[in-house]
């Protein structure tokens, strides 16, 4: 496949499932055209790079389909200059976004195939800090964050990522409920931290992030 094909499916992606999914922000809409999805597959995958589902990545993991990513985008509205918490770094993919969007990036993966995989995809991109560790667990030693983003569904928000947040940071991620996703938008406050939901849709899980078990009769 040559890079002309790769950009006529970049192009189809934005105008057939983004565009009419309430993803019109000039500003997102010309870092999703200029950031080749492709880099972020495995190389027998590349030709599912533009799907609108989730692409599998190996050992349970995959990429996030590119409406979820992208909705989750324009719920964050990063501006220039912020400082993110990316946790399910994975391959990079949405990493690389948020670097093309001005933002200081800080990306936490614990799975070392695709940590490897986006050291690659990333190389030399000096707005992204990749780092190796527990998703559930951030990185306290960059905090505080303006911007928490959690590029995968979660049954539960761990109080240590909360806590990376500056007040009146937000956060955006998928929170899992009963099997459904749903994309939701958060603000921490200095009494605490509120979401909503603003759309169900797919998104992949991400480990570490289960609900504790509570005991019934």
């Amino acid at each position: 496949m040559t890079e002309q094909t790769f950009k006529a499916m970049r192009r189809a992606m934005v105008e057939s499932q983004l565009r009419t999914s309430d993803v019109n922000d000039p500003v997102i809409l010309e870092a999703l055209l200029a950031e080749p999805r492709e880099l972020y597959v495995p190389q027998e995958r590349v030709s599912a790079a533009y799907i609108d589902r989730a692409v599998p990545l190996g050992n349970g993991r995959a990429l996030n389909p590119p409406l979820a990513t992208a909705r989750l985008l324009v719920e964050a509205a990063p501006r220039a200059g912020e400082k993110v918490l990316l946790i399910g770094a994975a391959t990079g993919y949405a990493a690389a976004l948020l670097a093309r969007l001005g933002c200081d990036v800080v990306a936490v993966e614990e799975d070392e195939a695709l940590l490897a995989h986006a050291k690659a995809a990333l190389k030399g991109n000096k707005n992204v800090r990749l780092e190796k560790g527990p998703l559930s667990a951030g990185w306290k030693k960059g905090a505080p964050y303006d911007l928490l983003f959690i590029d995968g569904a979660v049954e539960e928000l761990s109080e240590a990522l909360i806590a990376q947040l500056r007040v009146d940071g937000r956060a955006v991620f998928a929170r899992l409920e009963r099997g459904v996703t749903r994309l939701c938008v958060g603000t921490r406050t200095a009494g605490g931290f509120g979401a909503r939901a603003f759309v169900d849709w797919e998104a992949v899980p991400l480990p570490g992030f289960a609900r504790p078990k509570t005991f019934t009769f």
